[in-house]
């Protein structure tokens, strides 16, 4: 099977948003009058971002999904997306689960394939998604205020419980490794939640190298700090509110390093609070209050008397990792 038969087979899809289909150089995108174009992209790498073993169905939604996540934190609906592959051989059972996955998230957003490319390689899939915002309503990474209550949605740390379980680091029951590995290989982006949270939150960003660290960006673009309890740790992992057993630094490490939840992260003025769990029952998302801004600068995380401690969390980073 050559290049374009199988961009033909698997890719080539009706579309409304560019008139051309995916047959030209170019996709035309037309954002509606008094919106912004809300542009995101990201690479998985076999062996970096996934496991080899990963159902293709799974990844084709998670190949998406975490672009998907990004519009979520902008409060921008997705619109259109291209995709890039490399790829080691054409495998027609692959490519079909593949695409199947993909497709299935992106019909149940609205979202539709405008172009990309594909080559001969290692294992690994681009994706640039395009969203649409009101024009000045985007949430920005910026606006966080002191005062400000800090919110996740969903929980933290299960995805990478289920890759300490691959790693063989950590035993689970069946059960409880089944809905965590769900959690690593198939995240559901908050968009909707993102989308509802326009004029009430002040900032956000989406949860994807850990909490810490990417809380890290919003104090530093917003230039405030933050002050959070440990000891809502294990209330904020799917597993332990399950009544898993894990030694409580563990859970720590997993709620605010753990990474790839692709939940949000947001700030709202204490004013705002029934607002924001007005959005979050309309859109169906659970969301909890974990700590406020402060003025002083820096992330503080809180002992059980208040104080802060010693503990310090950093975010993923792909060139400072072992």
């Amino acid at each position: 099977m050559g290049e374009f038969e199988l961009i033909a087979r698997f890719f080539d899809r009706p579309v409304r948003r560019n008139p051309l289909g995916i047959g030209d150089d170019c996709a035309l995108l037309q954002p509606a009058p008094g919106m912004q174009l809300a542009v995101s992209t990201d690479l998985l790498v076999e062996g970096r971002h996934f496991l080899s073993t990963v159902d293709p169905r799974r990844l084709g939604h998670k190949a998406l999904a975490v672009n998907l996540s990004d519009l979520a934190a902008c409060g921008a609906q997705p619109l259109a997306f291209t995709l890039s592959l490399a790829l080691p051989q054409v495998d027609a059972a692959w490519l079909g689960a593949f695409a199947q996955g993909l497709f299935s998230l992106a019909d149940a957003h609205g979202c539709e394939l405008v172009g990309g490319d594909t080559t001969r390689g290692p294992l690994a899939i681009n994706i640039t998604v395009f969203g649409e915002v009101p024009a000045g309503q985007a949430l920005l990474r910026s606006g966080a205020r002191a005062g400000d209550e800090l919110w996740i949605s969903g929980t933290l740390g299960d995805a990478r419980l289920a890759l300490e379980a691959f790693r063989g680091t950590v035993s689970l029951p069946q059960e409880v490794f089944e809905a965590a590995r769900q959690r690593l290989e198939q995240p559901e982006p908050r968009v909707a939640l993102g989308c509802a949270l326009r004029g009430i939150a002040s900032a956000a960003i989406d949860i994807s190298d850990g909490l810490a660290g990417d809380l890290a960006h919003v104090l530093r673009r917003s230039g405030v700090g933050a002050s959070v309890a440990l000891a809502q740790a294990p209330q904020l992992l799917a597993a332990t509110r399950a009544g898993l057993r894990l030694d409580p630094q563990q859970v720590e490490e997993l709620v605010f390093a753990g990474g790839d939840d692709y939940e949000l992260a947001f700030t709202a003025p204490a004013a705002q609070r029934e607002a924001v769990l007005a959005a979050a029952q309309r859109t169906a998302t659970p969301v909890t209050p974990i700590g406020r801004i402060e003025a002083a600068a820096g992330l503080r995380l809180l002992d059980a008397a208040g104080q802060p401690t010693q503990r310090a969390f950093g975010g993923f980073d792909h060139f400072g990792a072992v």
